[in-house]
């Protein structure tokens, strides 16, 4: 019996990557059905009761305070400007958090492979105490028992007169630019993008030669003493507005409220202990031998750690770092907790019991968070790509 034709459609079912594109076709079109089943049905019933719908509401005015706010806010600006005082409020503990418990996590983790055994234990204990206590009970910690516990407004410790502590909060002092501080700022931009040209034009000359060139200093210089001249150059464009006690309260400057410092301590220490386990294992991961080459060459630990030992090590940590970014992103709304106006306390909370729109309030919130948490993920798959890559050319 002679064999058929390979017809151009025996051919296409038959091929396994266009059978695949068909199976992802037909399951993203059954939960696109799905997903408009489920929306349609939410507003049938929700007419059939007369509940309201829409994104309207979002142009009333709110009628509430808040707290503490990065833009400008008032009781009688919208609802939407209260999404963007508490969207602005959770990015800005979030990206605060994430550094600090970055270096924190690098430094106790580096510590617990340190040779010396009471840095290392003491390394070990910190990580052992802070990632076994659950994060909300941290955070009831440093509100309640230490920031609670300061001194009083007139009892506050002030240090050099400029910065003032106390239960309230942490007042700073305020940068008022004046005319012409925009060209400071663009110096520093400007100071960033050659530095980054920098550090291309030295890696390509220390693959090409094999000579380092300076990096760091040059970075330093560029970024840091480019705004400098600008700035004394123009004649200082900036005044500072200085916290003082005026009657029963500091007027002036910043108020970093309680709130928010025990919310970034308890999330910085909590997610801070995680990257130091994976920091030690990430280094634990790179071939003893690597040590011992950097050592034969005549680098010095420190140098060792940061020229060889590290690069390598993040091919391993980036992954699991991505996980603790996100998570302590979405630990973040644990704030409602302490009263930390951040978009689940102020929007999903506040704004809900007032309009009553759940619907669009939920939708909008978990967009949220979804869409920042993916832009996190992307972040750092790219660089996890580019530290793969680079690690594949060594």
């Amino acid at each position: 019996m002679a064999d058929r034709p390979h017809t151009p459609a025996h051919r296409w079912r038959n091929d396994p990557h266009v059978r695949a594109l068909v199976f992802q076709a037909i399951a993203l079109a059954l939960v696109v059905w799905l997903g408009y089943s489920l929306f349609d049905n939410t507003l049938a019933n929700m007419q059939e009761r007369g509940i309201r719908t829409g994104f309207g509401f979002l142009g009333d005015p709110a009628g509430f305070g808040i707290l503490f706010s990065l833009i400008p806010y008032s009781e009688g600006m919208s609802y939407f400007r209260v999404f963007l005082v508490g969207l602005l409020n959770t990015i800005l503990v979030s990206a605060i958090g994430v550094v600090l418990a970055t270096v924190l996590g690098f430094v106790i983790g580096i510590a617990r492979l340190s040779g010396n055994w009471l840095v290392s234990r003491l390394a070990l204990a910190y990580i052992e105490v802070f990632r076994n206590i659950p994060l909300l009970l941290q955070i009831f910690f440093w509100y309640f028992a230490v920031i609670r516990s300061l001194p009083g407004t007139r009892n506050s410790i002030s240090l050099f007169g400029l910065v003032a502590i106390n239960n309230r909060g942490v007042y700073l002092p305020e940068p008022l630019p004046e005319s012409g501080f925009g060209w400071v700022v663009l110096a520093f931009f400007v100071g960033i993008a050659l530095g980054l040209g920098w550090a291309r034009q030295a890696r390509r000359h220390h693959d090409r030669t094999g000579h380092q060139q300076p990096v760091f200093w040059v970075n330093v210089a560029l970024v840091l003493g480019l705004p400098v001249l600008v700035f004394v150059a123009l004649g200082a464009p900036l005044h500072w507005s200085i916290p003082s006690l005026q009657g029963f309260n500091y007027r002036g400057g910043i108020n970093f409220i309680p709130e928010l410092g025990a919310l970034l301590f308890a999330l910085t220490m909590f997610t801070a202990a995680f990257i130091a386990e994976i920091v030690r294992s990430g280094i634990e991961s790179v071939n003893k031998g690597q040590r011992e080459a950097a050592a034969a060459l005549g680098l010095r630990p420190g140098r060792s750690l940061r020229l060889v030992i590290i690069p390598q090590a993040l091919r391993v940590i980036i992954p699991q770092l991505t996980t603790q970014y996100l998570d302590l992103f979405k630990n973040s709304s644990l704030a409602t907790a302490i009263g930390y106006p951040d978009l689940v306390a102020v929007f999903m909370g506040t704004t809900l019991n007032q309009t009553g729109r759940a619907v669009e309030i939920v939708a909008m919130t978990m967009g949220v968070y979804l869409l920042i948490s993916l832009l996190i993920s992307l972040g750092m798959n790219l660089y996890n790509q580019r530290v793969a890559l680079r690690g594949g050319r060594s």
